[in-house]
């Protein structure tokens, strides 16, 4: 435990604790990248170059809205496992502009409930904290991993869309749409 007391926590849940993104992140999340598995519903893999430009990304958005896709670690333990959290799509669909909530894990915490108690307790801050009124979120029909976690986090069933971002034809071009309101308090 003394590793994730070491680190500043924006929120937490019973297992996972969520941050700002920290250097050492850098190589495990570039291993995740370059994972076929991990990036099996994604046009390609990630090279070290790719990921580090994604984290700049990541982080202007905290540096810009106050939030983005959180750093996760185990709080056992204080290992980084991934990401969860919220981004704004960059393409324009018929849903857009949009807040979304994503996720990516390492496949050595898979099947454990992480990504679903992560999403949980993600949309609950972004409902209560940032004052969100609406969060989405997307997958290829094909990742049915990820879309039985939208629905065990309590989103609803939207539409299927054509992913503008994709050629026509691709196998991923097909997405499922879910969405989760603001409760009423």
């Amino acid at each position: 435990m003394y590793l994730a007391i070491m680190k500043e926590y924006i929120f937490t849940s019973a297992r996972l604790g969520f941050r700002r993104w920290l250097p050492e992140d850098e190589a495990p999340f570039a291993a995740m990248n370059a994972n076929e598995a991990v990036m099996e519903f994604f046009p390609n893999t990630l090279t070290p170059a790719d990921t580090r430009a994604l984290i700049d990304r990541i982080e202007q958005r905290f540096s810009e809205q106050g939030y983005g896709l959180y750093a996760v670690d185990l709080l056992e333990t204080g290992a980084f496992i991934g990401f969860i959290g919220f981004s704004h799509p960059r393409f324009e669909a018929s849903f857009t502009p949009c807040v979304e909530i994503g996720w990516r894990l390492r496949p050595e915490v898979w099947n454990a409930g992480l990504a679903t108690e992560g999403a949980k307790r993600c949309l609950q801050y972004g409902f209560e904290q940032l004052g969100l009124e609406e969060i989405v979120s997307f997958t290829a029909v094909l990742n049915q991993r990820s879309e039985r976690i939208m629905q065990k986090a309590g989103m609803t069933f939207v539409t299927i869309f054509d992913h503008p971002s994709l050629p026509v034809g691709h196998p991923l071009m097909p997405h499922v749409l879910y969405k989760k309101h603001k409760p009423n308090l």
